[in-house]
């Protein structure tokens, strides 16, 4: 069964939910500008910062990661940034104090930024191959304005498929075996 569409520049991609009908994941919707994705101020700290102040920064705001700027402000260029992956691999598996720990030391120095004005493909393509869970976002200056997360996007692509996603069954479990509603 082939979906007929309106819009002959569109390149969807298919996604069939049975076999009697398929959803359509419109290419339009990765062609978005990044700002239609959540957004979300980022926590920015200095290099001489402790690794025990990034982590309490991200816990109290439930984030994933911090963005090192040259002086510690949002004004100044990015110059890097500091995980969750980074605290796993870099501080508590190699056993350093995180109370004395500078970021400098542990940071991802120079990390890669996206424009602003880029799409929500673009994202997905530069996260899937850096391998990135968090990417900042910069201005024309390289200075932050913001982080984008894996769950930004999942939570965008869900908000876009809500019905088709939140009612699958779980995995081995036998489709309802009457409809619901009337």
């Amino acid at each position: 069964m082939t979906p007929s569409y309106e819009n002959d520049d569109v390149d969807p991609l298919y996604f069939e939910d049975d076999r009697r009908k398929a959803r359509v994941f419109d290419s339009h919707l990765l062609r978005q500008p990044l700002s239609v994705l959540p957004t979300h101020k980022p926590i920015i700290l200095g290099a001489e910062s402790t690794v025990t102040e990034a982590v309490r920064a991200m816990q109290a705001e439930r984030r994933g990661c911090v963005l090192v700027t040259e002086d510690g402000t949002p004004a100044s260029k990015l110059s890097g940034i500091f995980t969750e992956r980074d605290v796993l691999l870099k501080v508590v598996g190699r056993g350093r104090n995180p109370a004395v720990l500078p970021l400098r030391e542990v940071m991802t120095p120079r990390p890669e930024g996206l424009p602003v004005e880029c799409s929500v493909a673009y994202v997905l393509n530069r996260m899937s191959a850096g391998g990135f869970r968090h990417i900042p976002v910069v201005d024309v200056e390289e200075r932050p304005v913001r982080v984008i997360s894996v769950r930004d996007v999942v939570d965008f692509l869900v908000a876009h498929f809500p019905r088709e996603i939140q009612n699958l069954p779980a995995p081995g479990a036998a489709p309802p075996s009457t409809r619901e509603g009337a």
